[in-house]
C-alpha cells in the first residue's frame, strides 16, 4: 500500500483520488454535448406525456401503419 502526504495548503477542500486512466475517461465524457431541447420539443414532450397519462397510445403496428407513406 502506498502512502501519500498531501500538503495542508492543498487539503483545504474535499479531495478525491482517481487513477489517471479513469480521470482521462471522465475528461472525454466532458466533451460530449448535452442535449438541450428547444421550446417546441419541450411542448411536444409535454403533449406526449399528457396523451400517455390519458391512455391515448398506439400499438407498434398502429404506429407503423400511420408512419407508412400513403400510396
Amino acid at each position: 500500500m502506498k502512502i501519500i502526504s498531501i500538503p495542508k495548503k492543498l487539503a483545504r477542500h474535499d479531495m478525491v483520488l482517481v487513477p489517471r486512466k479513469e480521470y482521462e475517461a471522465l475528461l472525454e465524457l466532458k466533451k460530449i454535448k448535452e442535449f438541450k431541447p428547444t421550446a417546441a420539443q419541450k411542448k411536444a414532450l409535454a403533449r406526449a406525456e399528457n396523451n400517455l397519462n390519458k391512455g391515448r397510445t398506439f400499438s407498434y403496428h398502429e404506429l407503423v401503419r400511420k408512419l407508412e407513406p400513403a400510396h
